[in-house]
This record gives structure tokens, sequence and C-alpha cells, in this order.
């Protein structure tokens, strides 16, 4: 049955197990697809996040979570499950509205939590101490990984609900208490999460709190206040090295995933088709207008294979339906706001200034005068160093790059500050998977084939640590300890 109260709505802040009105004021939750405001969030003050740290820290300090049995959590995160699985529709009416989710973009934004809720309760109950046969020793050794205490969580705006339940449940599934602090400009996600949580599911009072503060000072507290053991963020680099200084004050443990600028191979053996195509568009352009970490936003073509591949890659993007995420025909929805595009515009304009070539796109869709829209965007004659194919750029452009030989493309590749996904396609897997192999970057599908249930996390600037994969993605929300057991 559905709540009487709908997901969308003005909420309070979630603090102890209860609806706290904000101390200070609220601010205006614009729809990316409308610029109408479609609620008025609570900005949490200090004081409102002093006190959700406060609550946290009780709850893992004299509550009940921590020393619950693993059955008991994992009871909780499966009420948790089945609860984001009754209210799926309203989540993904939530997501239309607060961050421009579009209907083939569901599965991995609204029903795949679910799903992710019920894997955490899962793995809650692997957890046991495993002995370790240590040379030389007189005894046993039982390596046990225990809860960190409590774990704030920073989440993005492009996938907000599947990383608020991601991080949320796993932190969980540990035995953490945690404070989620969404973005600003999708704050209802996180409060709706909150709501589920309070109405529909176990989870004692102060284990979950959600605050949505606009300030850089009362998030910053977040990763400096002692009373945090951990900070689990999703971001850019930049505010993820900021991040990581705040928190290395108290030496807290820091799980990062950050940006991106992955590459995509075409080998000269491939085979180019529309299904392809369609895919690379997808890929690395068009799933949720640009506004993913893992896009491979460069497409590397060899000579043979460029011109072709342009022509019909600018046939494909000027034929993807731009529109209103209501509607289920629409291919791709809106930018996230209106700073958000004019960036867009800034880096593709520099681009051309730079000596790279329009080929479709960049530009306001026509006919599209309210809401935050790009077309979907081709750049070519870019060369490897240039701003366009260093910077990510977070929009719907993809920048086209060409190469000489298998070495020249795994340099291209290389040659970037991130590291976090890529691809190769090529007729050739022995050849193609070689080429994956030389690629410095968390993750890389073959011919599509991308890894599975595991860990998740990237190269150089693109972050720190590891999420997802099983145990050892929870072990990230854990700390080992070693116990010597006499013979």
């Amino acid at each position: 049955m559905a709540d009487p109260r709908p997901l969308l709505d003005s909420y309070g802040l979630y603090i102890d197990g209860r609806w706290v009105d904000p101390v200070s004021r609220r601010y205006d939750d614009i729809s990316p697809a409308t610029e109408a405001v479609i609620a008025k969030a609570p900005d949490a003050s200090l004081a409102d996040v002093d006190a959700a740290i406060a609550a946290a820290r009780r709850a893992f300090d004299s509550g009940p979570w921590a020393d619950a049995a693993p059955e008991e959590r994992a009871g909780c995160l499966n009420q948790l499950g089945n609860a984001l699985m009754q209210h799926a529709d309203e989540f993904f009416g939530l997501s239309q509205a607060e961050w421009g989710c579009i209907a083939n973009e569901r599965l991995i934004q609204i029903d795949g939590p679910a799903f992710m809720a019920m894997n955490a309760g899962e793995l809650a109950v692997q957890l046991t101490d495993q002995p370790i046969n240590a040379f030389g020793a007189a005894g046993t050794t039982l390596l046990r990984h225990e809860p960190l205490g409590v774990v704030s969580i920073l989440t993005p705006w492009n996938f907000p609900h599947s990383l608020n339940v991601m991080k949320v449940s796993r932190a969980l599934a540990a035995g953490n208490t945690v404070v989620l602090k969404p973005s600003p400009l999708t704050p209802l996600a996180g409060l709706a999460l909150a709501r589920i949580i309070d109405e529909h599911t176990d989870i004692p009072p102060g284990v979950v709190n959600v605050v949505t503060p606009s300030s850089i000072d009362a998030s910053k507290l977040l990763t400096t206040d002692p009373r945090i053991d951990m900070v689990s963020f999703t971001g850019s680099s930049a505010v993820g090295r900021e991040v990581m200084a705040a928190a290395g004050g108290t030496m807290k443990r820091i799980l990062l995933e950050c940006g991106g600028k992955s590459a995509g191979i075409f080998l000269d053996d491939v085979e180019v088709t529309d299904e392809l195509l369609e895919r690379i568009l997808f890929d690395g352009c068009s799933l949720h207008a640009g506004q993913a970490c893992i896009l491979q936003s460069r497409l590397l073509l060899p000579d043979k294979l460029h011109d072709e591949v342009v022509d019909r890659l600018v046939e494909l993007a000027g034929s993807v339906k731009v529109g209103d995420p209501t509607d289920p025909e629409v291919q791709m929805g809106p930018l996230i706001s209106s700073a958000q595009r004019e960036r867009v515009e800034a880096h593709v304009a520099s681009a051309v200034n730079d000596g790279a070539t329009l080929v479709v796109g960049g530009r306001r869709p026509p006919g599209l005068d309210k809401g935050f829209y790009y077309q979907p965007t081709i750049l070519i004659d870019v060369t490897p160093d240039a701003p366009i194919a260093q910077e990510e750029v977070f929009g719907p452009v993809l920048t086209v790059l060409r190469y000489r030989d298998d070495d020249d493309a795994v340099a291209i590749a290389n040659n970037s500050q991130y590291g976090l996904s890529g691809a190769v396609w090529g007729a050739d897997v022995d050849r193609a998977v070689a080429v994956a192999r030389c690629v410095r970057t968390g993750q890389i599908a073959v011919n599509g084939c991308i890894p599975g249930d595991a860990p998740f996390g990237g190269f150089k600037q693109s972050g720190l640590g590891r999420e997802g994969g099983g145990l050892p993605g929870l072990h990230h929300y854990m700390e080992p300890k070693a116990i010597g057991i006499p013979a």
C-alpha cells in the first residue's frame, strides 16, 4: 500500500530517529527538467550536524546495533530492501522530478538499490572470524573484522538514491552507525530514504541520521569532527582531495570514489555495427546526460576507422531524443542545474577555441526553453594533452582522438590524472585483453563485458579504496583485528 504522503515532500532533518525542523532556514530544491521549485529542503546548521553526529556516536557506543547479531542486522536490511521495492514507483517519480532520471536509467537508479540493501544483509551473516595459518606460531591466529564506529557518508547528485542505499546498507551491515549528507541539489533522495528506514524497518534510533546542509562549514564538520571514524565520499576529485586533507587531522579512515576521464578503445579489427555505436554513444556520452564518472568520454580510434565511425556517431547523436524525463520515449534528460550546463558549455567553447572541431551538438536542443538541457555533443581533431581530453566535463560530450597502434592507444589512455573505468573493443579477444591489462584503471570492459560483483574504485585521482565486490567491499567499513590464541 502506498503511503498517504508522497516521497516528494518538504521534510525535516532526520536525527536520532526523529524528524527535526532545521535551526536556520530552508532552501529551494529545483527540478532540472522544469526549473520549478519542487520542495523546500531543510538547511542543516552546524548545530544540526553536531546533533546528528552526537546521535550516531551514542547509538554506536551504547546502542544495540554494533553488538547486534549478524542475523538481526540482515533482517533490518531485508526490511529496507523490501520497502524500497514496494515504493520503487514513488522513488522513480521523485528521481524524475529531482535529478532528471529517465525510463532507461530506472534499473540502475531505482530498482537496483533494493537488491543492494538485501545483498548487504546477505553479506552481514558471512562476517565470521577467519583462522590464519601463521608460520612458526605456537598457537592459532584469528582474523576478525570489527565495525569502525561512526561513518559520515557524503553522496553526489548524479546517482543519489543508488549511492545513498549502497553506502548506508554496507556501513550498517558492518555494524556502524551513519550520518548521511546528500548533495544539496538532491536532498530529497536522502530524506526519502530516511523516511523508509523510519517507517518500514526496525533499525534503532540514531543508527541512521540524515542532514542536508548547504553551507561548506556545516558539511565540513562531517570530515573533521573527532567523533567520526570514517568518511565515505563519492564526488569530484577536487572535493575528494579536500575531504582527504580534512580527514587526515584525526586519521579517519576514508573511502573516496572520485572523477574519471576514461578511454574507450576501438582496435583496428573491430566490427563496427550500429549496435556497438549506440552502446558507445550511451556509455561515453548520453548516460544520465553525461553526468557519470564511469563514462568512457574519450573515444580512441585508429586512422582506418576514424572517419566512418565519426560519421555514423554523428548521425546517431543527432537522433537522440532529449527532453522531459516523464516521457518514456526520451533517451536523454537534463543536466542537474543551470551552473552545470554553463560549465559544459564553457568546456565545449574552450575546446573549439583550442582547435577542436564540433561535429554535432554543442547547444540547447530546439524547443526546450525550460529545463537544463544540452544536446549530445561530439568533438574531433583533439590532441591527447588538450584540456577537453584531460578534464572531466560531466556532461554529454564525447571527445574523439586518433591513435597509431596498440602501444599508442595505451599511452593515450594512460595519459590522464584519472583511472576509473574503460573499455576495449576488438575481434581478437586475446589482443583486446592484452591491451586492457596495460590500461591503468580500476575496471575495464572487453567487448562490453562489464566486471561483475567486483571491487569498484579507481587508480590515481579517481579515488582511494574500493566499494562493492562482496565481503572485501564490506571490509572497507571495518577494522581488521588479529587475535593470537594459545595452543
